[in-house]
Order: structure tokens, then C-alpha cells, then sequence
């Protein structure tokens, strides 16, 4: 098994998960564990969010960088951990906890 595998198959056991999505840099979907129509929605919004959020923190200082985003709603948790070459979107359920 690959380090990629293994690694999404650890955050996969962690309590409230309930799918990961890797984007390239330009949004294009390269693993999921999502439906297709799923992947694609989270793939293009948040990678556009995510290449938003990294423009206005360089706007406020040039000198710093996006490492990580989280987006908290009622129903879901979304985190992103954009990279270069790659983005990390993990989407949980918050109440997971609680139920």
C-alpha cells in the first residue's frame, strides 16, 4: 500500500469523517472518496475558496502564506491543507461526537 493510501486511510478512521477529496493546483480531482457529481462540487469550490483565502492573506503580508483552512457550518466541518502541487480537503461531520 502506497503512503498515500495509508495516509488517507488513517484520517478516514478518525471519528466523524465522512470523505476526503486530493485536488491538483489547477482543481482537478486526483482521489476521492466521494461520488463523482460529490468530487467534483467540493474539488472546484473549495479549491477556488482556498486559492482566495491564500491571495488575501498574501495581500495582508507578502511575506506569509495559507497552511491551513478550516470552515466550520452545522452540518459539516470542511478543512483544507492546500499544498504547491496538491489540496487536502477533509470533510466531517461536527455533531459526530455528540451522537
Amino acid at each position: 500500500m502506497s503512503e498515500v493510501e495509508e495516509t488517507i486511510n488513517r484520517i478516514r478512521t478518525h471519528k466523524g469523517v465522512t470523505g476526503i477529496v486530493i485536488v491538483n493546483s489547477e482543481g482537478v480531482p486526483i482521489r476521492s472518496t466521494f461520488e463523482s457529481k460529490q468530487t467534483l462540487q467540493y474539488s472546484a469550490l473549495i479549491s477556488q475558496l482556498a486559492t482566495k483565502a491564500r491571495s488575501v492573506i498574501r495581500d495582508l503580508d507578502p511575506q506569509n502564506d495559507l497552511t491551513f483552512l478550516r470552515i466550520r457550518s452545522k452540518k459539516h466541518e470542511i478543512m483544507v491543507a492546500p499544498d504547491r502541487e496538491y489540496i487536502l480537503i477533509v470533510i466531517q461531520d461536527p455533531n459526530a461526537d455528540s451522537a
